[in-house]
């Protein structure tokens, strides 16, 4: 897993978490490389927009003090939850072949499950026609795919459903988060 250089801002909270004695402002943010979930503290005096990406890689920070460290699911706001949701369906718009790769050269967990199946809305079904029709040739785009596999259910949104799954449920297996 490499290091996150930019996380999307899910929700800030500029006196902290309200329930706690300390007041120190909150970023709720999302890395953009491998959807980590973050707690970071913002400098002083600056403002933060919710859904814009701060730097966090190394070097000088402009908007960012420090990072607290990881985000525990349980700690998400509503308001995060909500963003959580936008920042994924943005991301994933923008990481086509990222998707494809995955359907192309995914591989089975063990002998009984695959990690296609753990999709939501793919089923064993589908799973085989997705195997079948890769091994005949891997898939150019995801549209290639709705069009070679009859009645697929949106891949794009199951990669969405499930990543969000991830981030704020506990999975036996997480396919795209760490």
């Amino acid at each position: 897993m490499t290091k996150e250089d930019y996380a999307t801002v899910l929700e800030y909270l500029p006196n902290g978490y309200p329930l706690e004695k300390k007041m120190m402002p909150i970023v709720q943010a999302i890395g953009k490389e491998n959807f980590t979930l973050l707690e970071i503290v913002p400098r002083r005096g600056i403002e933060i927009e919710i859904g814009e990406d701060l730097y966090i890689g190394e070097g000088k920070r402009d908007k960012v003090y420090y990072i607290l460290g990881r985000l525990k699911r349980e700690r998400l706001t509503e308001t995060a939850k909500n963003q959580l949701q936008e920042a994924i369906t943005k991301r994933i718009g923008e990481s086509e072949e990222k998707i494809v790769k995955f359907f192309n050269e995914s591989p089975a967990i063990n002998k009984r499950i695959h990690q296609i199946e753990l999709l939501p809305g793919i089923g064993k079904k589908h799973m085989k026609e997705i195997l079948k029709q890769r091994e005949e040739k891997p898939f150019e785009s995801l549209q290639e795919m709705k069009e070679r596999i009859t009645n697929l259910p949106d891949p794009e949104k199951a990669v969405e459903k499930r990543i969000f799954q991830e981030l704020t449920q506990i999975e036996k297996y997480n396919l795209f988060t760490a």
